[in-house]
C-alpha cells in the first residue's frame, strides 16, 4: 500500500512538471527559443500579419527609435511596431572607425548566419558593418550590432525584453523563407524640415545620399535596390550593358528605374500611416521636429552626371537641399 502511495505521488510530480514545460511560461524556454507573445501574436492578426512574412528594419538615432516592418501579401511592407532604443552611444554620423563609438548610418543587410542566440547581450544580430560603400572609404571595425541590455559601445541597445521581441521576429521571417533583411540606420528622420537642419554638418553630403534610400521606401514602401559606386549609394538603378558598379570607381552609366507610389487599399490606409503617429522619442524627452513630415521622391540624377553641374552652389539652404536630394512630390 505505502509502495504504491509513494509510485502514485511520483507520477503525480512527473505530470505537474511536464505540464509546466509544455504549457507554463515561456521563461522555461531559452531566450532565442521564447516563442512570440500571445500579445504580439493578435497585433500581427489585427494588422492581417502572419509571423511568417518577411520583416524590414529602421534605425533613427535622434529619435531613438527602431521599427520593424512587415511585407504583405501586396509585396508592400507595413509597419508592424516602433520600439524605444534604449542607448546607442557617440553622435550624429557614421562609424568611421574601430574604437570611434560611433554607431553605423547606412544601409545593411542580415542573413541568418548573423544572429547570435549566445550574445554576451542577451540576443542579438550583426548588421554587417562594414558594407561595400563602408568599405571603398576604408572604414574599419566589426561585430556592430542590434543587443539587449541597455549598454553599447558602438551598438544600439535595446531592453532584454525588446531585444528577444525582435529575434523572435527575425527568426520567424527566416523559417517562413526569408533569406536576408535590410536595416536602414538614419541619423533622424529623413524630413525635409529635419534635412535643412543640417546643412552646417560635415554630413550633410553623406545624409543626403542616405535621404534617396529614405525616400524611395517612404513612397513605394518596398526594399530599394541598392548599388555602391564611386563611393555613394545608388538606389533603384540599371546598369545597361552588363557593367557591374565598383564601390571605389566612378558609377558606369545607369538608368533610372520607374518609381510607382505605393496606394494602399481603403482598409489599409490606417496602418499604411501609422509610422506618422507620434514618435515614442517624445515620451522620452528627445529632441523630435513637430512639423508633420513630407515626404519626397528621390531621384538620382541625370544617367550620366554632367561635369559642368558638379562643384556649383546654390544659394539658400532649401535650394541646396533641393539640388542635392529630391523634388517635392
Amino acid at each position: 500500500m505505502r509502495r504504491s502511495t509513494i509510485l502514485s505521488a511520483v507520477l503525480w510530480a512527473c505530470v505537474v512538471v511536464l505540464a509546466a514545460a509544455l504549457f507554463g511560461c515561456t521563461d522555461y524556454y531559452p531566450p532565442h527559443m521564447r516563442p512570440l507573445s500571445g500579445k504580439m501574436r493578435a497585433l500581427m492578426a489585427e494588422k492581417g500579419m502572419t509571423p511568417s512574412q518577411p520583416i524590414l528594419i529602421r534605425v533613427f538615432k535622434s529619435e531613438a527609435e527602431l521599427e520593424v516592418w512587415k511585407q504583405k501579401d501586396d509585396g508592400h511592407y507595413y509597419l508592424l511596431k516602433t520600439y524605444p532604443i534604449c542607448k546607442y552611444s557617440g553622435g550624429l554620423g557614421p562609424k568611421q572607425k574601430q574604437g570611434d563609438l560611433q554607431a553605423p548610418e547606412g544601409f545593411y543587410v542580415v542573413d541568418r548566419k548573423r544572429l547570435n542566440p549566445k550574445s554576451h547581450y542577451h540576443l542579438s544580430f550583426n548588421i554587417g558593418y562594414p558594407n561595400a560603400f563602408d568599405r571603398s572609404l576604408n572604414r574599419t571595425g566589426a561585430n556592430l550590432m542590434v543587443h539587449g541590455q541597455c549598454k553599447s559601445r558602438g551598438c544600439y541597445a535595446m531592453t532584454d525584453p525588446v531585444i528577444e521581441e525582435i529575434y523572435a521576429l527575425a527568426a520567424e521571417a527566416f523559417a517562413g523563407g526569408q533569406e536576408k533583411f535590410q536595416v536602414h540606420a538614419f541619423p533622424f528622420r529623413m524630413t525635409t524640415a529635419n534635412l535643412a537642419a543640417q546643412t552646417s554638418s560635415q554630413w550633410f553630403d553623406f545624409w543626403v545620399n542616405l535621404k534617396e534610400g529614405y525616400d524611395y521606401f517612404e513612397v513605394t514602401r518596398l526594399e530599394p535596390p541598392i548599388a555602391v559606386c564611386g563611393k555613394r549609394y545608388v538606389f533603384n538603378a540599371a546598369f545597361p550593358g552588363g557593367d557591374y558598379p565598383n564601390p571605389k570607381r566612378a558609377c558606369p552609366r545607369y538608368q533610372k528605374l520607374p518609381v510607382v507610389a505605393f496606394k494602399p487599399q481603403r482598409d489599409q490606409r490606417t496602418v499604411a500611416q501609422s509610422s506618422l503617429a507620434e514618435p515614442l522619442g517624445k515620451d522620452i524627452k528627445l529632441r523630435v521636429s513637430d512639423e508633420t513630415p513630407v515626404y519626397n521622391m528621390m531621384t538620382l540624377g541625370p544617367a550620366t552626371p554632367d561635369p559642368k553641374a558638379q562643384g556649383k552652389e546654390k544659394a539658400g539652404d532649401k535650394n541646396k537641399v533641393a539640388q542635392r536630394g529630391s523634388y517635392e512630390q
